[in-house]
């Protein structure tokens, strides 16, 4: 215990010198937006020496670091996603699609920045409701017959899970290889006997950022949020809903579960299959990309290079309906790919933007255009929950949505349930759907995968699936956002002040 007295006496002693030295590593030793140091230097000056721990824990910075890259993969995609760029600019950006050809500078910047190459002859199924999401999950793992590989932030032990995994076990008695990738922060509750149980039925298991001394996670701010099912390279799942009761609609505290998932059949699947295997690789250490069955078929060679050939090079697949590109982000990459993206569609909607989000805490860049948008008499609309699943993150929506109120968009909360929807629609012509919200944690802390998708059909049935859900909402006009109690206000205030950090 003196021992002890000692050290925190030393510390309070030498606080000044300690705080000036950490707030220095702060800001001279990592890059990171203005906003977002200051947070920290405030946190750090009004939680002295514990305030740097919390630093260490949540602020780690993995852009300058490869560990989620395999230089081996790197050149082996390279080369494809180049070939794609030297088609485009040579024969134009499918010169027989309109789409493809207002959209081209978009495309180009999602393949040059994050290599997301266009894929084309792909199929959409848009799913809203859990039960018929899981329903049409179980039915597709039944017919595989190679490969199944699932990735969940979530994954919880109850009566969902236990419907799956019975189809699982029988499909590794089929001959089927079945993996599951799960993350350490949305799997801490399912118990370690279960996943020991799967590895015994001969499914393979992996934790991305597992816990130490039991539920501890020192990474707790970067968390592997992506949602991708890949049935034997044809068939693939993305979006928002995880593996839990309460995305059937079956937990109290929520009710009804409004979310948003996708499946794609064709060759966009092989590029989520391609994002699978990075992730795999890291937390399993095993290298998926020495087994190139996985990622090819009959029709398709990497990221959507058609096997044919024109004056002997390998061309990118005639325009047919239905282009989409697998965009991913995450806190080891220098660039915000899917903040970006939501960026650009933004700039370029000439009648209407709608969306739907579960945490609207955008950055500057994303705010002023939405801003500019509704000011320049564009419809946009944003839709977000009546009720919080994470108060400080739900006070600072708000205060976020009072400020587009004010710029002439329209906002709504969702009542009939919990919002969990991540989409982006514009125009009736582009869509942009997965995992990410639209907030900062998604554009710079989360991993993340969405589908941008060039897409009529597609994205009419997704601003169609919006606008039914207006009837379920109720509009937070300006008298509404007025009529607030002082304390809500303090509030949304100092849960804004902490946004960098949420």
């Amino acid at each position: 215990m003196e021992f002890a007295a000692e050290i925190w006496g030393w510390l309070m002693e030498h606080l000044l010198y300690i705080n000036l030295v950490l707030s220095v590593v702060i800001v001279f030793f990592q890059r990171r937006d203005p906003k977002a140091v200051w947070t920290w230097l405030m946190l750090l000056y009004f939680i002295p020496v514990f305030g740097f721990f919390f630093y260490l824990i949540f602020a780690q910075d993995f852009r300058k670091s490869r560990m989620f890259r395999v230089k081996e993969v790197e050149d082996r995609f390279r080369r494809p996603i180049r070939t794609q760029e030297e088609y485009l600019r040579r024969v134009g950006p499918f010169s027989r699609d309109e789409l493809a050809q207002d959209y081209s500078d978009l495309i180009y910047y999602n393949l040059e920045q994050s290599g997301a190459v266009l894929t084309a002859a792909n199929q959409v199924r848009v799913f809203t409701d859990g039960e018929e999401k899981f329903e049409d999950l179980r039915t597709e793992l039944r017919k595989a017959s190679h490969f199944i590989h699932i990735q969940y932030y979530i994954i919880k032990n109850d009566e969902l899970f236990d419907s799956i995994v019975p189809i699982l076990k029988e499909r590794v008695r089929a001959g089927v290889e079945v993996r599951i990738l799960y993350d350490g922060m949305g799997g801490r509750f399912m118990p370690k006997r279960k996943w020991k149980e799967l590895e015994a039925a001969g499914i393979r298991t992996a934790c991305f950022f597992p816990p130490v001394l039991g539920r501890l996670n020192l990474r707790v701010n970067y968390r592997n949020h992506r949602k991708i099912v890949v049935i034997d390279g044809h068939t693939g799942y993305v979006g928002g809903f995880n593996v839990g009761r309460e995305y059937l609609g079956r937990d109290p505290k929520f009710g009804y579960w409004r979310d948003t998932h996708l499946r794609i059949t064709g060759d966009a699947v092989i590029s989520l299959q391609i994002r699978f295997a990075l992730d795999w690789n890291y937390a399993a250490g095993e290298n998926l990309f020495k087994q190139i069955r996985y990622f090819m078929d009959q029709r398709t060679l990497f990221y959507g290079i058609r096997a044919e050939k024109a004056d002997g090079m390998p061309v990118c697949p005639a325009w047919e309906p239905l282009g989409i590109q697998i965009i991913t982000s995450g806190p080891d990459s220098s660039n915000r790919q899917i903040r970006d993206n939501y960026l650009q569609l933004i700039h370029r909607a000439r009648h209407h933007i709608y969306i739907q989000t579960p945490y609207f805490v955008p950055d500057d860049a994303v705010l002023s255009a939405l801003k500019m948008a509704a000011g320049s008499g564009l419809d946009v609309r944003v839709m977000i929950p009546c009720k919080p699943d994470h108060p400080f993150v739900y006070w600072a929506t708000y205060s976020y949505i009072g400020e587009l109120i004010g710029a002439g968009a329209r906002c709504y909360t969702y009542e009939k349930g919990f919002l969990h929807a991540k989409c982006l629609m514009t125009d009736g012509r582009v869509s942009c759907c997965g995992t990410a919200n639209m907030d900062i944690r998604s554009f710079e802390l989360n991993f993340e995968v969405n589908a941008t998708i060039y897409d009529e059909n597609t994205t009419e049935t997704l601003e169609e699936a919006f606008l039914r859900d207006l009837d379920d909402c109720r509009e937070i006009t300006k008298e509404v956002y007025a009529s607030r109690n002082l304390w809500i206000r303090i509030r949304e205030q100092g849960c804004r002040l902490l946004s960098p950090l949420l």
